[in-house]
C-alpha cells in the first residue's frame, strides 16, 4: 500500500491514496479540515463499522443503518498520543438479535480490524454497542 501526502499551505495538507482518492488534512486544530489524529480516530471507526456490517450483512440480518460513536483521551503533553478510544455501535435493523450485534463488533475487535489490532497494541480500545429496531 502506498499514499502520498502534499503540502498545501499554512498546516494544510492533501493526502492521496494509491487508488487516487484525495482528502484533506489540517494541522491547525482542524480549521480547514480534520487533523491527523482525528482521521486516526474516524479510520478505526470506518475500519470497525465495515467489518460489523459486512458480518452481518453475512449474517442475512436485515441492517438498514449503522453509526459509530468515537470518543478518546489523549496525553496532555506532546506527543498527544491517544491513551483510550471507545467505539459506541448504533446498529439499526429489522428484527436485529442483541447478541448477533455484540458478535459481530467482537469479531470486528479481535480479529478483523487491523485498524483496531494496530492501535490497540499501545492503546486502551473499548467497545460498546446498541440495537435499534426498525418496524
Amino acid at each position: 500500500m502506498q499514499a502520498r501526502v502534499k503540502w498545501v499551505e499554512g498546516l494544510t495538507f492533501i493526502g492521496e491514496s494509491a487508488s487516487g482518492h484525495q482528502v484533506l488534512m489540517d494541522g491547525n486544530a482542524g480549521d480547514k479540515a480534520p487533523s491527523p489524529m482525528e482521521m486516526v480516530l474516524m479510520s478505526v471507526g470506518g475500519c470497525s463499522a465495515i467489518d460489523v456490517v459486512s458480518i452481518l450483512q453475512k449474517g442475512r440480518n436485515d441492517v438498514v443503518d449503522c453509526e459509530v460513536r468515537l470518543t478518546s483521551d489523549r496525553k496532555t503533553d506532546a506527543p498527544r498520543l491517544f491513551t483510550a478510544i471507545n467505539l459506541h455501535f448504533i446498529v439499526t435493523g429489522k428484527g436485529l438479535a442483541d447478541k448477533v450485534v455484540e458478535r459481530a463488533v467482537s469479531l470486528s475487535a479481535e480479529k478483523y480490524c487491523s485498524v483496531a489490532l494496530m492501535l490497540g497494541q499501545a492503546v486502551d480500545i473499548t467497545h460498546s454497542h446498541e440495537v435499534r429496531d426498525v418496524a
